[in-house]
């Protein structure tokens, strides 16, 4: 009885403090139809687990079915290290996280992009016709980048046209302005098999 009641206080305190965090998994079940497929199809997505295996090719990107406008979005990504890789400079992994995704969808779509390229990781910068007015840390990046083959902290903050990125706790790239400031969120598949995790959202009330 008094194991049963101690597993229920440690249930409850769970429970608590996953409320009180606010944060929400985006990746539930391990169907790719919970996502929007763009360029890809879904033998280019493999889900368990709620862990998420891009095999890189062909080029495209998944994005979420809601729309979301201000919020805290964490996930993990890593590259698996190449055979023989002496030097990281040399590892020309790519991939980016889309944010305020514009319809129609397209490869490239109308975004903010987080660069994962594994030298640029972080970085913030609008493609295709989206604004945003950003600067990067460059030496606080290449502090906080782990080696290749090691799982890397991705938190971005966006609420009423601002963004933040950090790496592993450390700040990397900020900006203001970012039109559109709402939209889909995407994950993108370029050429480079890459594995994201723990992936999460915390909605935000505006300004």
């Amino acid at each position: 009885m008094r194991y049963c009641s101690w597993l229920l206080v440690v249930f409850m305190a769970s429970v608590s403090l996953g409320a009180e965090d606010g944060f929400v998994a985006l990746v539930k079940g391990d169907d790719p139809a919970q996502f929007d497929l763009i360029g890809i199809d879904p033998d280019a997505l493999k889900i368990v687990n709620g862990e998420i295996k891009v095999m890189g090719k062909p080029h495209g990107y998944f994005v979420t079915k809601a729309i979301y406008r201000d919020y805290v979005l964490k996930c993990d990504w890593i590259y698996e290290r190449p055979e023989g890789l002496a030097d990281d400079a040399k590892f020309d992994g790519n991939s980016g996280l889309f944010l305020h995704v514009q319809k129609p969808h397209k490869v490239w779509p109308k975004s903010i992009e987080v660069q994962l390229m594994n030298a640029d990781s972080g970085n913030l910068f609008a493609i295709f016709g989206a604004k945003f007015t950003g600067s990067k840390d460059a030496q606080a990046q290449k502090k906080a980048i782990k080696p290749v083959g090691q799982w890397n902290h991705l938190e971005v903050t966006c609420q009423n046209g601002r963004i933040t990125s950090t790496i592993n706790g450390v700040e990397v790239s900020r900006g203001t302005g970012a039109s559109p400031d709402s939209g889909q969120i995407g994950w993108q598949c370029e050429g480079t098999p890459i594995q994201f995790r723990r992936i999460m959202i915390k909605e935000l009330k505006g300004d």
